[in-house]
């Protein structure tokens, strides 16, 4: 019998644009709509996750269905640790141009546990969508571009995933780089620059006051290829 994860695309994109400026270069991001997305694998999709990923692959990606399937019932705190212990357990951080030949790619949920690789915005895409597999309220959830303070300067331009338990709470931040869930004010070592969601996207000064930085219509390709793939991988 086929696994099978419901989260079937609903709402069409919300094109929206801020620009923010990190580094001295400016960027262009919009926030995209999709509360819900659908995500059907199929044992002809497992044949060929297994045909490219081996054995493991399949694994990896039968563990991540039965992670969703059995974790609806558990608190929102169990759910967040699940999912980010899950995806830094399974997935080898590796960069884009090493993993896809390309300097920049966003990967869709499946394509990164099937390859167990990703880099920093493919950890928190996964955990995004994941989550709200798992119903957990998409306005509580966003993806916050952040400079970290690291040695490491491939990893000092980074994304993580950011919980508010309300709007202008403090959010728990799921990241790659610590894999301990902490209070952004807890993480003296990132300092957010935006953050984004389906619903919209927010400076970082914004956002505890609930305001949108968005302006005039526009569109992110890296986040529509990844999307419009959702769905049709691996067929």
């Amino acid at each position: 019998m086929p696994h099978r994860i419901t989260l079937r695309l609903i709402a069409p994109y919300l094109r929206l644009t801020a620009v923010v400026c990190l580094l001295g270069v400016s960027l262009l991001l919009p926030a995209v709509v999709g509360d819900s997305f659908n995500v059907s694998i199929s044992d002809k999709q497992f044949v060929a996750i297994e045909a490219k990923y081996k054995e493991l692959g399949r694994k990896r990606v039968a563990d991540w269905v039965h992670l969703v399937n059995t974790s609806q019932g558990k608190s929102t705190r169990d759910k967040l640790v699940l999912v980010n212990d899950f995806f830094n357990q399974n997935v080898l951080w590796v960069s884009d141009y090493d993993h896809y030949g390309v300097a920049d790619y966003w990967s869709t949920p499946l394509e990164t546990i099937a390859s167990g690789g990703g880099d920093c915005e493919d950890f928190s895409i996964a955990k995004y969508f994941t989550l709200i597999a798992l119903n957990v309220p998409m306005e509580k959830l966003t993806i916050t571009y952040v400079k970290a303070d690291t040695p490491n300067p491939i990893n000092r331009s980074h994304m993580v995933l950011t919980y508010y338990e309300k709007p202008a709470a403090v959010p728990l931040v799921l990241d790659n780089l610590n894999p301990e869930i902490k209070l952004a004010t807890e993480r003296k070592d990132l300092a957010p620059v935006y953050t984004f969601n389906g619903q919209g996207l927010w400076l970082a000064k914004e956002r505890a006051a609930g305001k949108s930085g968005s302006s005039s219509a526009s569109n992110i390709a890296l986040w529509r290829q990844m999307t419009s793939r959702m769905g049709k991988e691996f067929e």
